[in-house]
């Protein structure tokens, strides 16, 4: 039994370990990085390069399109259409300001939810001071 065994682990050393390549290291050295690509590092870890979005300068296509909306490689972006086309609330949607608590109707939804995120956000506040 222990010539079989003995066997197997010289097969697996000459055949399956050069495939896998030396997966199992048994010191604590690093191998050393390629000398073309230097990451500088911060606290965190490499830092990330900030990328370079292209900004559409073309009146045209500025004016007809809404750019940025088609997030698929393929396809254009979405085209704006007239406004008969859109629907009436979509004019009279809120888009000034926020409306304060007072102004808004105590029999509404909109009210209560209100209502519900500001008791949330006092009662955060409040525990994050310090405890006598």
């Amino acid at each position: 039994m222990s010539n079989l065994t003995a066997v197997f682990q010289m097969l697996r050393q000459r055949l399956i370990a050069p495939a896998i390549g030396n997966s199992a290291r048994c010191y604590a050295v690093k191998p050393a990085a390629p000398a073309s690509k230097k990451k500088k590092l911060g606290k965190l870890g490499p830092i990330m390069e900030k990328k370079i979005i292209p900004v559409e300068t073309d009146a045209n296509k500025l004016v007809n399109y809404v750019c940025g909306s088609n997030y698929l490689k393929t396809g254009e972006d979405v085209k704006i259409k007239p406004d008969a086309e859109y629907p009436d609330w979509l004019w009279s949607l809120n888009t000034e300001r926020i409306i304060p608590l007072d102004e808004l109707d105590p029999n509404s939804k909109q009210y209560w939810r209100r209502l519900r995120k500001l008791a949330l956000r006092r009662n955060n506040q409040l525990s994050k001071l310090k405890k006598f």
